[in-house]
């Protein structure tokens, strides 16, 4: 199968083929992947692509899965009151 057609991050539409292409310049954590293709930044928060991302880097580097660091997650610091969001855009 071609490496375009295989979508790793569905929330971003990131295929095989843009991994591999930056796996091949240098970039070798999700971190790197996260900033330059935002994977994991979509709604499922990696919960779908993290792990093969993952495999993606551990077979790229001949590494065991368990040695590649998972990406960091940071959670919205507060909640914001729907009611406030309604407030706000009926002032504009």
């Amino acid at each position: 199968m071609n490496k375009k057609e295989i979508i790793i991050c569905r929330c971003e539409d990131v295929n095989l083929e843009q991994i591999h292409n930056l796996l091949n310049q240098g970039y070798t954590t999700f971190e790197d992947l996260k900033r330059l293709l935002r994977v994991g930044m979509g709604p499922c928060q990696a919960n779908t692509c993290g792990h093969l991302i993952q495999r993606e880097i551990a077979n790229y580097l001949g590494k065991p899965v368990h040695e590649i660091p998972v990406h960091k997650v940071r959670p919205l610091v507060m909640g914001v009151e729907l009611k406030k969001i309604a407030e706000a855009h009926d002032e504009d």
